[in-house]
């Protein structure tokens, strides 16, 4: 038997995954509720196949015999990383998933005391939601250890796949989040902005709920995070004009509205789109003397690094030899703060 699934493994970026593994002679389960498109991936790949949903905790159990290791790609994770997590938990599975979803960052960490006793590894976000800003975050702690407020942003190309897309408008009913004074805060929609300099030339920015502001503060213990992404300054007038928006964004139907929009018209990039586009991440701390350090990523498109930060998390667990210590982990803290610099394509840019 394959001691690894691949759960929601015909979604989009599981299927990258997928690919990748069989590529690398791994022979995981692909696993999801989708039958017809599980047995066509499976059947295509030469890879063992399990298909089953998560509302039966029962079965999720019972599928997951035989498995050391599950990469649960299947989102939204605020309706999937539950059920999912808890069936790990009940039969001893390490458990990473992709997302970038606060919540769940939260839900998962709230698991450490039972998975630390099980020897259980659970770690979230084991892709480009949260590796390389992770370990930014971790590798800036090493050079400023005192430091009291962390920045972080990024620039992704190439566009959203469908659950991306699909998260991104579960996350505008809840507004923006922040680390301020040790304390997670919603704040307003592009609650700030700023500038950032790649190659010379100026990107705007606004403050986003990206998943660091719950993780980098588990990784360093910096008590002030704020997250940027790279967008059009007329990104930032629209998510500003959509805070008035917001009491009817948190209405089901009009979430459900927005989702099947999604599902008709963001296929996800292609091959050729992902390999002309990349992503970059900017990184700075601070202390209370007012003393900086700062340093750049630049790195593949998002969903290429995802495949191979996660792929790596899970050879590294299938790889164990004794048991594991166990517990809520972030990337840098399972990895060490350069894993990201590990992967292929990453380049540390000193700023």
């Amino acid at each position: 038997m394959s001691p690894f699934m691949i759960y929601g493994a015909n979604g989009y970026t599981g299927r990258l995954i997928a690919r990748e593994a069989a590529k690398r002679g791994l022979k995981p389960f692909l696993a999801g509720r989708n039958r017809d498109q599980i047995d066509a991936l499976a059947q295509e790949l030469g890879l063992p196949r399990r298909v089953f949903e998560l509302s039966n905790p029962n079965e999720v159990a019972r599928n997951l015999h035989g498995v050391s290791v599950v990469l649960h790609c299947a989102g939204p994770f605020s309706h999937t990383a539950a059920p999912m997590l808890n069936a790990c938990l009940d039969v001893n599975v390490h458990y990473l998933d992709i997302t970038g979803e606060i919540d769940v960052f939260a839900l998962c960490h709230h698991t450490h005391a039972r998975a630390k006793h099980q020897g259980v590894v659970v770690l979230p976000g084991s892709g480009f939601d949260v590796v390389p800003t992770d370990c930014a975050a971790a590798l800036l702690k090493q050079r400023l250890p005192d430091a009291t407020s962390l920045v972080l942003a990024f620039e992704a190309g190439g566009g959203p796949s469908p659950g991306t897309a699909k998260t991104s408008i579960e996350g505008l009913r809840k507004g923006g989040r922040a680390r301020i004074d040790g304390e997670l805060k919603t704040v307003p929609l592009a609650w700030k902005t700023r500038q950032f300099v790649r190659d010379g030339k100026t990107r705007t920015a606004m403050t986003i709920p990206w998943g660091d502001v719950y993780t980098a503060h588990v990784s360093t213990g910096i008590p002030n995070i704020q997250t940027y992404m790279i967008v059009p300054p007329k990104t930032i007038r629209r998510m500003r004009w959509m805070r008035w928006m917001q009491p009817l964004l948190k209405l089901a139907y009009v979430q459900d509205l927005m989702k099947k929009k999604i599902g008709k018209t963001t296929p996800g990039p292609s091959e050729q789109r992902r390999g002309d586009s990349g992503s970059y991440v900017w990184g700075e701390v601070s202390n209370a003397a007012g003393k900086q350090a700062k340093l750049e990523l630049a790195a593949p498109n998002g969903y290429d690094l995802t495949v191979t930060a996660s792929l790596g998390i899970a050879e590294y667990l299938l790889r164990l030899t004794s048991p594991h210590a166990g517990g809520y982990f972030t990337p840098s803290q399972l990895m060490g703060a350069d894993y990201v610099l590990k992967l292929p394509g990453v380049r540390l840019i000193e700023s």
